[in-house]
């Protein structure tokens, strides 16, 4: 398959019959993704639009069958994200049917894509789900319960980068993070979690390279995370092994691991 074109971050100019700002930045965003953005799971030259108004995913691919959901906004991304009805999120996570979530920052002087990661499905587990207080009696959609995607709780595995402070990565890079934790979705939501949380501490540690002895001090906030498993350091190990066995960690002797997908 001959490379796609090099990403123009630039946008087009919505035509004159979008009035409002919020309608024009969604035309003009999703117009961008429309035109250029490949597949991360299979690597089809383009992502197509689904049909306005669909309630769950905005794009999909029409190779993989692998669906997205668009956010974007002018500022960088904080530790929280709106997201929609908790209710309809979270037995969408039971489900295993969430679309894999794309965030996109934009500037407006420059009309363009600053920065753009993919948090893949597989990352959407219960504890990065926040539920929002019910609307006021006075609210129009009196009662209606939202959420919030915590991201300062996704591990870095688990934001693919297409466009990173005004740069477009390489294609094959992109790919390549994406398909290392693509084994998370063999595992039940239970065993996910805990696999996470293990890659979310060996990150933390900050070096390619760590011992066993490191692993184990991320035993306090695992008892507090799973507070009726009284076996964290035997579980620790499993996980290590699991993620050694799926190819994101190496065992490299003496009780040594080093991350092979990168930290």
């Amino acid at each position: 398959m001959a490379e796609p074109p090099p990403f123009s971050l630039g946008f087009e100019e919505p035509g004159a019959g979008y009035v409002s700002g919020s309608q024009r930045a969604r035309v003009f965003t999703e117009s961008w993704v429309a035109a250029y953005l490949f597949c991360p799971n299979c690597g089809e030259r383009r992502i197509s639009p689904y049909v306005a108004n669909r309630p769950v995913a905005d794009f999909h691919c029409a190779s993989c069958r692998e669906e997205f959901e668009l956010k974007s906004q002018r500022g960088r991304f904080g530790a929280k994200v709106l997201d929609g009805a908790y209710g309809a999120k979270m037995a969408r996570l039971a489900s295993d049917t969430s679309p894999n979530l794309m965030l996109m920052n934009y500037d407006l002087a420059g009309f363009a894509v600053t920065d753009l990661f993919f948090v893949p499905k597989q990352f959407f587990t219960p504890q990065i789900i926040e539920e929002r207080p019910p609307l006021s009696p006075k609210a129009r959609r009196a009662g209606w319960v939202g959420s919030k995607i915590v991201l300062r709780d996704v591990p870095a595995s688990g934001k693919v980068w297409f466009v990173r402070g005004g740069e477009a990565l390489a294609r094959d890079a992109v790919l390549e993070q994406w398909r290392a934790t693509l084994f998370l979705r063999d595992a039940p939501p239970a065993a996910r979690g805990w696999l996470i949380e293990v890659m979310k501490g060996v990150e933390a540690l900050g070096r390619p390279s760590f011992t066993l002895d490191d692993a184990y001090g991320f035993e306090a906030r695992l008892a507090r995370l799973y507070p009726a498993n009284h076996n964290v350091r035997p579980k620790i190990r499993q996980q290590l092994q699991m993620l050694r066995d799926r190819g994101w960690l190496e065992f490299v002797g003496r009780g040594r691991y080093r991350v092979r997908a990168g930290v």
